[in-house]
């Protein structure tokens, strides 16, 4: 073999490993159901923190899903974060206690939250859960959350789904179906193992002792990812209960979805930089699959970009072959983009039948190629602080 076949197979066989966690992860959840948690103890007091900017259009409905799901001993507090309209006015007309923050120097959820968190210190309930004010609670979801969450001792992630809006064309529906690999699919075939989810940045479920302890107060891009790691590190990972469900709506506006998406992705991307690394050495040298198993999920890039690179290397190992005649390379990356291809049509077949048309999919690689300026922007001009996607507003 040559010094350049070797470097290239090398090359190849990295992003082989984010293919075969997604193909296995797709394959699991596809072949096995995920089995309902059975929910034994007490229902704790909640407490239910709602970190709000400038959502005056959203608020009323996300408060009124969440108030029917209360007790007495409950409440839910709405964290106007920074606000320029009238979203504590009308928060506190729906039924929920309303706190204002502002400080234009540390903007970001992170800061939002911990300021939600802090305001419980009087009166501590037992149970933290976070909502975005863009969603929409599920029939049973909190009790569900609470519960697990005293039960397991652990941090509970519901399952939250992105919905596209009535009328969206092909391209949100493709970002709809991406969501569903990245937050139904790929946690149940974790969760058939036994294995932590990563945490979703809504729907999830804290007891007060842990996330009374927490570093919430960051302006981080993806603080739901930060948090979820931190969780893995103390060795409390994260559970994912697919039976409380947590839903919300994409952008309608152009702008909005491809501000949404650059901040995910982009904030995804440098923790995969970042903290991965050090994820794996940390979780191998103490023996914590836990955070083994989250650090093998966070290296899974989105969908589009382990397209491309898939896409790449196929042909510049065809390329490689039509000069040298060495073939490894290209069969490597040959057996890498059938894995991947058998993931999404399999992960469809189960799970995306009611979202996308088969057609629709075929477009997903026209899509890719759409993002190719979101993922040179990263090098170039990555978004590294907290910004809210622009609705209709």
């Amino acid at each position: 073999m040559t010094v350049v076949e070797i470097l290239l197979s090398i090359l190849i066989l990295v992003l082989l490993i984010p293919v075969l966690v997604l193909f296995k992860q797709v394959l699991l959840a596809a072949l096995v159901k995920v089995k309902s948690t059975q929910l034994t103890a007490k229902r704790p007091s909640i407490a239910v923190i709602v970190p709000a900017h400038n959502e005056h259009l959203l608020i009323q409905s996300t408060i009124a899903s969440v108030l029917p799901q209360l007790t007495a001993q409950d409440r839910i507090i709405v964290v106007a974060d920074n606000c320029t309209d009238d979203t504590a006015k009308i928060a506190r007309e729906a039924g929920a206690e309303a706190i204002e923050r502002f400080n234009q120097d540390a903007r970001g959820k992170g800061y939002a939250l911990d300021f939600g968190v802090r305001h419980c210190t009087n009166q501590p309930p037992e149970v933290i859960i976070i909502i975005d004010a863009d969603c929409q609670v599920g029939e049973g979801a909190l009790n569900k959350l609470a519960i697990a969450c005293v039960q397991y001792d652990r941090p509970i992630q519901a399952l939250y789904l992105m919905k596209s809006p009535a009328g969206a064309g092909l391209k949100t529906k493709i970002a709809e179906f991406a969501w569903l690999v990245k937050n139904l699919v790929r946690p149940s075939g974790y969760a058939v193992l036994g294995l932590p989810c990563q945490l979703m940045g809504t729907g999830m479920a804290f007891t007060w002792q842990s996330i009374s302890q927490a570093n919430l107060a960051s302006g981080h891009i993806v603080e739901d990812l930060k948090l979820g790691i931190d969780y893995c590190l103390a060795e409390k990972p994260p559970l994912f209960l697919p039976e409380a469900l947590v839903t919300s709506e994409f952008p309608t506006s152009t702008e909005g979805l491809s501000g949404q998406r650059t901040r995910w992705e982009h904030g995804h991307l440098g923790v995969i930089f970042s903290e991965a690394p050090s994820l794996f050495v940390q979780a191998i040298s103490k023996g914590n699959t836990g955070l083994l198993a989250l650090a093998f999920d966070l290296i899974v890039p989105p969908l589009a970009l382990l397209m491309l690179l898939m896409v790449t290397v196929f042909v510049v190992a065809g390329l490689f072959y039509a000069v040298t005649d060495l073939v490894m390379p290209l069969c490597l990356a040959l057996a890498g983009l059938v894995l991947l291809g058998s993931a999404v049509l399999l992960a469809w077949a189960v799970f995306g039948r009611k979202v996308i048309s088969l057609a629709s999919l075929c477009y997903a690689p026209i899509y890719a190629l759409m993002k190719i300026p979101v993922y040179l922007n990263f090098l170039i001009k990555r978004q590294v602080s907290w910004v809210r996607a622009k609705r209709d507003d």
